[in-house]
């Protein structure tokens, strides 16, 4: 469904540059992208949302060229799921979920019955329809990331692009996060995320893309290339993957002197 050839990027001062990046992802894909801070993965959304234009290669929805199609096409085929957002208008969080269905309405066309049921249909499915009268500012971080994944839903485009989804959220808004993008892809959903943590994607990736200063350095099914000696080198730190009851986890280690300092002061 979406399929990305050689893609190549330069900002013209230069930084967060993208050499020769290829992927493919359709429906029921999980593709999750990892790699250190400044490794170019925001980037990389913001030339598949159109928002920066590559200086070389393609990006193709449906075999489709995405430059071509209109903002509504594309909005009607691709959803995006950023970090977070801000309103200043006081918005309510139905009032955000409902924005989702602007890619299905003229510039002067109100919302219709069916807009609205479609809306509450997210609200629910995301678990927060009890919030639908909150106004936005006032829910907490991950109910936001939510309610933004619920704008998604309602905008009803079959691929989802998600900047970081579950980033400075608790372990149960994680874990909820998380369930409901396996809940999607195995529902149809197309779904590329990027994140920090390794071991979401160990838990949901059907594949993984890890880039390192703007390059694929590799690339795969998550238990197949991520291995202690590969994260410690994409991350430039110590890493040790752990296994239990055959789940898969990635933990940072402290350099041995400084965990012997940290017993000694103990």
């Amino acid at each position: 469904m979406l399929r990305v050839e050689g893609l190549t990027f330069s900002f013209p001062r230069g930084g967060r540059s993208l050499a020769d990046i290829s992927l493919t992802l359709s429906r029921g894909d999980v593709t999750c992208i990892l790699g250190p801070n400044g490794a170019g993965k925001t980037t990389l959304i913001r030339c598949l949302l159109g928002a920066l234009s590559p200086a070389s290669g393609t990006v193709t929805v449906d075999d489709i060229p995405a430059h071509g199609l209109k903002a509504r096409q594309f909005a009607a085929k691709v959803a995006h799921v950023p970090q977070s957002t801000h309103s200043v208008f006081g918005h309510l969080v139905r009032d955000i979920v409902l924005m989702g269905r602007s890619a299905h309405l003229s510039m002067i066309e109100a919302p219709a019955a069916r807009d609205h049921e479609i809306a509450e249909a997210a609200l629910e499915r995301v678990g927060i329809a009890d919030l639908a009268d909150r106004p936005f500012a006032t829910v907490s971080g991950g109910e936001r990331q939510l309610c933004l994944l619920a704008r998604a839903l309602a905008q009803e485009a079959p691929i989802l692009i998600m900047d970081e989804p579950a980033a400075s959220l608790d372990f149960g808004n994680q874990i909820r996060v998380l369930g409901i993008v396996t809940s999607l892809a195995r529902s149809g959903y197309a779904i590329l995320m990027t994140t920090h943590h390794p071991d979401h994607a160990l838990l949901v990736g059907t594949q993984v893309l890890c880039l390192r200063e703007g390059r694929i350095v590799g690339a795969g099914a998550p238990r197949a290339l991520l291995s202690s000696t590969f994260l410690s080198e994409l991350y430039d730190a110590p890493i040790r993957m752990l296994e239990e009851d055959g789940v898969q986890a990635c933990v940072p280690i402290l350099p041995q002197d400084l965990t012997e300092e940290i017993l000694q002061n103990a």
